[in-house]
């Protein structure tokens, strides 16, 4: 039974607010808040609501939260382009989102994100596509067959790095499943990752082929639900929650008037920077030390007993045994030294789509602009982070139909035409990453913390510039 309570008087309208403020600051909350009611099939506006079962009572309270911003409600409207009316990948007219948000006990917050370029059969009418890959350290299923014909025939599916199997056979069994496709026998999954085992219990396996397909058979157009859902309920990025992001850019009618939109899935590091303003100097994580610590001079004791280990933190994983034997003051002094930097490890997953008629070579060049794009944030490209984009055009002029061999004439865009879409994609990547970090919740597990990135602070500062 699912109720909100209605006071029928003022002093039980007191006792609710309190019970309903006690509530909302507890972890229990917290800790669901993600579920976002996926796994408690309760769904509102801002996916802010908890089920709380009183013991021996037959009722339920339902507390409404109040909704996180965006980064337009912050004043930050990177670039010269309008937005489309959604300000998200789903402004490509067909484009649909799903997800499915996997949150059970202490240790499990996982989940699937599916982008589907159209509503109708993607084998048999397949999109025109390309890869672009920043660094390639990271898993992208089905990115050289995509690279090799310049088709995408399935949904893109984004996930965790150890489910990325799981998430092809899901794939591929609901494309072969689809009517038309009974003599099909090979498929081609696009299926990308990040690594959220900072949250999850990301060798459980606790995706399973059944939340890939609710994700894809659940997309849908409209506002895309953003921040701790899907495939970004366990992923961080510069070392606040992170999670997914969307915006869109359409351009003018005299350039076409094509739409531009991207989503991404958080999970990297660097130097957070907001509309230009440094926001590491000023704004760190908790547990990390601000960029403005003074850095440990090069002649003191601390320092000269780290010379003798032969590098600094920076150049070592965290958890090494080199590092692990460091005293505490040891290991401080090596944070101070790298003054507050965010551990640039990580991964992104971006997907772009567009409505104009580009080719596959230029929808390489168009997906390459996203990953660009990360810069603009203060992503530092690290070593540890795979940065991937798989761009995708929904224009009926470029779509193969399978098994098609006679030639056809079509309309592609000239190479000189492409500059304000790659502009266009440059300015939605940087929103959506914004948008990822603003719509995303503390999260709390067995197995690590991720604090939401506190908004008012970040207002404080932005308006400082």
């Amino acid at each position: 039974m699912t109720a909100r309570i209605e006071p029928r008087s003022s002093r039980s309208t007191q006792r609710i607010s309190a019970l309903l403020k006690h509530v909302a600051k507890s972890e229990v909350v917290q800790a669901f808040r993600p579920v976002c009611g996926a796994d408690l099939k309760v769904h509102t506006t801002f996916c802010d609501v908890l089920l709380i079962c009183a013991i021996g009572a037959v009722c339920v309270v339902v507390v409404v939260g109040q909704p996180r911003a965006r980064a337009r409600d912050l004043g930050i409207a990177p670039g010269i382009y309008p937005p489309g009316a959604l300000n998200a990948i789903t402004d490509v007219e067909g484009v649909r989102v799903g997800h499915t948000t996997v949150i059970e006990g202490d240790r499990v917050r996982t989940g699937v994100t599916a982008i589907v370029p159209h509503g109708g059969n993607v084998f048999q009418d397949k999109v025109a596509g390309a890869v672009f890959v920043g660094n390639a350290f990271g898993k992208l299923a089905g990115s050289t067959q995509v690279n090799e014909l310049g088709t995408i025939e399935t949904p893109v599916v984004l996930t965790n790095t150890l489910s990325v199997g799981v998430a092809m056979d899901a794939v591929v069994r609901y494309t072969i499943a689809q009517g038309g496709n009974e003599q099909v026998r090979s498929v081609n999954p696009v299926v990308g990752e990040t690594n959220d085992g900072g949250l999850n219990d990301i060798r459980g396996l606790h995706v399973t082929r059944e939340h890939v397909l609710e994700a894809i058979r659940s997309a849908k157009t409209g506002a895309v639900a953003e921040g701790t859902v899907g495939a970004g309920a366990g992923t961080v990025c510069y070392g606040w929650k992170g999670g997914i992001g969307t915006s869109s850019r359409k351009l003018a009618s005299d350039r076409g008037g094509y739409m531009v939109g991207v989503l991404v899935q958080t999970n990297f590091g660097g130097n957070l920077t907001i509309g230009g303003v440094p926001i590491y100097r000023s704004l760190q994580p908790p547990n990390r030390p601000s960029a403005s610590a003074r850095p440990e001079p090069f002649d003191s004791p601390l320092t000269r007993s780290l010379s003798k280990h032969g590098s600094l933190a920076q150049d070592r994983p965290v958890d090494s045994p080199l590092i692990l034997s460091l005293s505490k003051d040891e290991r401080l002094a090596q944070d101070r030294r790298v003054e507050g930097q965010a551990p640039g490890d990580g991964s992104c997953m971006l997907v772009v789509a567009t409505d104009a008629p580009l080719d596959a070579r230029d929808l390489r060049r168009l997906a390459a602009r996203a990953v660009f794009g990360l810069g603009r944030t203060g992503s530092s490209y690290s070593n540890g982070s795979g940065d991937f984009a798989i761009a995708f055009s929904t224009s009926p002029e470029m779509r193969s139909r399978f098994n098609e061999t006679a030639a056809r004439a079509r309309m592609v865009l000239p190479t000189d035409a492409t500059s304000p879409l790659f502009e266009a994609a440059l300015e939605a990547t940087e929103e959506a990453v914004y948008n990822s970090l603003f719509q995303a919740t503390t999260v709390r597990s067995a197995i690590g913390t991720a604090e939401a990135i506190p908004v008012e602070r970040v207002r404080e500062l932005l308006g400082k510039r």
